[in-house]
């Protein structure tokens, strides 16, 4: 079963190495990296061809933002499932991709999620919070439930039955993606209880106070925009995420 990754990079010299390197090291064989560069103003192109490996295609042409960059590499993708690596971010170990694809064996999969960590910048050893996910359930949606979004991999006839990421919101079309998708399938999902990505904390959703309320403002606009729940959900959703700095077994 072939496996489509998608990275889009703007401006990420310092990490995009690594990004690429975790895709590159996986054992599973039936895979492709789409690096969908934007036409950085660093040296985020020469680092991508320093890592360059056998299994990636580069896209390299300006665009409007990271959604924007995704949506070209979804419709680019020719794998019969999706999935993304950020390019601050990396796969946990070389099978995480075996492992998810050996889920989509079974036909009546139609999405695999799993657990994640968010790691310091400069030492990703060290974890300073742990998201741990649970099976899906339309009750826990309405409750403010969310999948780790960089560890959801669903087939590709999902985008093509959905559309990709809605390129109005700034900071929070994953989560309208996540509302549009469980809102509405009726087909198998599987939580693989097992961290699967490493993610660097300071992303563009968290990384200061104007940041986090404008998220919760795009939140709320996705949150209506499905027909799903409404305040509480929020709540719900923001008090779910306190456990994670308190990490607990892996």
């Amino acid at each position: 079963m072939k496996v489509s990754i998608i990275t889009a990079v703007f401006n990420s010299e310092a990490t995009v190495c690594e990004a690429i390197g975790s895709v590159a090291a996986q054992s599973h064989c039936e895979m492709e990296h789409l690096i969908v560069e934007g036409k950085s103003t660093d040296g985020s192109l020469a680092a991508i061809n320093r890592a360059a490996h056998n299994r990636m295609v580069l896209i390299s042409e300006p665009d409007s933002g990271i959604y924007d960059a995704l949506n070209k590499g979804i419709q680019k993708a020719t794998g019969e499932v999706i999935g993304f690596v950020h390019s601050d971010d990396f796969l946990a170990n070389n099978e995480v991709v075996e492992r998810i694809a050996a889920e989509f064996a079974d036909p009546a999969v139609e999405a695999v999620f799993g657990n994640l960590d968010y790691v310091a910048q400069n030492d990703t050893s060290r974890v300073i919070r742990h998201w741990v996910g649970s099976d899906f359930t339309p009750r826990k949606l309405r409750r403010g439930w969310m999948p780790a979004h960089p560890t959801l991999y669903v087939r590709r006839h999902v985008y093509e039955r959905l559309g990709g990421f809605d390129t109005s919101f700034r900071i929070a079309a994953d989560y309208d993606f996540i509302l549009r998708f469980f809102s509405q399938t009726t087909a198998r999902t599987v939580f693989i209880p097992e961290v699967l990505y490493k993610m660097r904390v300071g992303g563009v959703s968290n990384r200061n106070l104007a940041r986090i309320v404008e998220k919760t403002g795009e939140d709320r606009r996705a949150l209506r925009k499905n027909g799903i729940g409404g305040a509480g959900t929020i709540a719900w959703k923001n008090l779910s995420k306190i456990s994670q700095f308190f990490p607990t077994a892996k």
